[in-house]
């Protein structure tokens, strides 16, 4: 008896009952002979005559069932089990394709989704313009730098203010004192003006880039 990994055809391992029962081997023409005398041999029980009759037309059949038939057969009629399987192959079935979970299928959708956003803009990088994601005070270094400098701006302008007052009032404390609080007030007024000015030139600048891309584009074209 000879392997096959060639599947047989769609319920060919059907056997008794409906059930896939251990080995399968394909029928020859000796085993359908076999099978059918045996399912009208007398000395066989009715049980082993019926599961005969339903594997004789069969073209696959279970080799545990065969054999059963075989044993029960009469010793004298019967031909040897080696000569009986000579020809026969093993039919391996193959298994049932394993089913994604929602959540799989999901999770691979966006992947995908991901792979092909990259790879358009990988493939368009050359002919857009790029994206400037660069926001003002998005870091904490930028931060911890524009409030030492606002912190710095109101303390220079207070004492600006306070000495400017002592030296004008005839050293006055509380003249220096208003001195000093209206030079922190400019200095605080100076800096917001400025952190405007910053603001608006750096929005600016990703319009004037983007107008000219499109410039640039046409006088490609």
């Amino acid at each position: 008896m000879t392997s096959s990994n060639h599947p047989s055809t769609t319920g060919a391992a059907t056997v008794h009952g409906g059930v896939n029962d251990g080995l399968i081997i394909s029928t020859t023409k000796t085993i359908h002979s076999f099978l059918t005398g045996a399912s009208t041999e007398v000395k066989l029980s009715d049980d082993l005559r019926q599961l005969a009759s339903s594997l004789s037309d069969n073209p696959t059949v279970p080799y545990k069932h065969l054999r059963s038939i075989w044993v029960g057969s009469n010793p004298s009629t019967r031909p040897d089990l080696i000569g009986l399987l000579s020809g026969s192959n093993f039919v391996f079935s193959s298994p049932k394709p394993r089913e994604k979970s929602e959540e799989l299928k999901a999770r691979l959708r966006k992947l995908e989704e991901a792979y092909e956003r990259k790879a358009y803009d990988e493939l368009v990088k050359d002919i857009t313009p790029k994206k400037d994601v660069g926001e003002p005070f998005s870091s904490y270094k930028d931060q911890m730098g524009f409030g030492l400098h606002v912190a710095l701006t109101m303390f220079t302008g207070y004492l600006v203010g306070y000495y400017a007052f002592r030296a004008l009032f005839n050293h006055s404390p509380a003249m220096s004192a208003a001195g000093g609080i209206l030079g922190l007030v400019i200095g605080m007024l100076v800096e917001t003006l400025l952190f405007i000015i910053r603001t608006q030139s750096l929005d600016k600048k990703p319009a004037r880039k983007a107008s000219s891309f499109t410039t640039k584009q046409k006088k490609d074209q």
